[in-house]
């Protein structure tokens, strides 16, 4: 079965055409994107009564994209989360990166991917948004060449691959910021439940920037509960979570499984990355209505980035985030929608 893919003219930034997509099954299932930071505009998957709902955040309108703040469903790069002090160095080189974080860079900086306008291709069952990031920008070395590609199968899969080549050694970090809300309605995440298949997570400071520790999930105490891998969201506990995992590799289990009982909608994670940062939106906020005609706020969607682990320039024992000249960047994240 093949994916049927349609485009519509959404507007101008920059003096660069931007379009939204549209991938659809032929059982009505469908996603949206656009070219403006390769963004997930929409998914619409069935609920247990079998409605169709979106279960993403995003904006009925380019607008929404321009003015927001959150990185609401964008491609980030050139690095995701935080870098600390705005710096790194590498083969004895220092460079200095935008300062957009309170001394620390975060998502990139003002030059971030997320607020671009990718070029792209429409294959038969595949939507690729390709990047070009001349050297210098952000403060990073390297021209470096991105491409990302979503597709949108009968299973009700939703595959992103990640590949990118550089002619100057330089570090490389790109995952994708959608906020999840798998009951389709406004209101908040706070009823979901989520499993994520870690044992270990980072040590985490005041300001979201790892010690360089890795710890045991359950020494982690939050609101006098444990959290552990397994976690269910209550109003009376959650005050927000910026918290990154250490993917456990022993299983072909999901990554992670976030389910909705109001909906019974369930949405599985796989991805190649080595770390899954889990932030519940507590700094969520729109200037423009969304979906649902609201403006979006604090646990109004989740965000599950499949990434390599944030300030890993900083810390030689966390998986490389190095990209060499002549090496492909090589990664992807699936979900997979159900009800349960």
């Amino acid at each position: 079965m093949k994916e049927r893919i349609t485009t519509q003219r959404w507007g101008k930034h920059q003096e660069k055409e931007v379009y939204l997509f549209r991938i659809e099954n032929t059982d009505g299932t469908f996603v949206e994107l656009t070219n403006y930071g390769a963004s997930m505009v929409s998914i619409h998957v069935p609920d247990r009564k079998g409605e169709l709902g979106n279960v993403v955040l995003g904006f009925p309108s380019l607008e929404g994209y321009v003015q927001d703040r959150s990185y609401v469903g964008a491609t980030i790069g050139r690095f995701a989360n935080r870098i600390k002090g705005a710096e790194f160095t590498l083969d004895g080189k220092r460079y200095v990166l935008e300062d957009n974080d309170h001394g620390n860079s975060n998502h990139g900086g003002t030059s971030g991917f997320h607020a671009k306008v990718f070029d792209f291709e429409v294959g038969e069952d595949q939507l690729t948004f390709h990047l070009h990031s001349p050297n210098g920008e952000g403060g990073y070395p390297g021209n470096l060449r991105l491409s990302v590609s979503y597709s949108w199968n009968e299973h009700h899969e939703m595959y992103i691959h990640y590949t990118a080549h550089t002619d100057q050694k330089t570090i490389t970090n790109f995952t994708n910021h959608a906020y999840f809300n798998l009951s389709s309605e406004a209101q908040s995440i706070l009823d979901h439940e989520l499993n994520i298949e870690a044992q270990e997570m980072l040590e985490m400071g005041a300001d979201f920037i790892p010690t360089g520790k890795i710890i045991p999930v359950a020494h982690i105490d939050f609101s006098q509960d444990k959290i552990r891998s397994k976690m269910t969201f209550r109003n009376d506990t959650v005050k927000g979570l910026n918290s990154c995992y250490v993917l456990d590799r022993k299983t072909e289990k999901p990554d992670a499984i976030l389910m909705d009982a109001s909906s019974g909608r369930k949405m599985e994670v796989f991805t190649s990355y080595p770390g899954m940062l889990l932030y519940t939106g507590d700094y969520l906020f729109s200037q423009v209505p969304g979906h649902h005609s609201k403006n979006y706020k604090a646990f109004d969607g989740l965000c599950l980035e499949c990434q390599y682990y944030p300030d890993s320039p900083h810390h030689p024992h966390f998986p490389s985030s190095i990209l060499e000249v002549g090496q492909l960047y090589d990664e992807f994240i699936k979900l997979r929608f159900n009800t349960f």
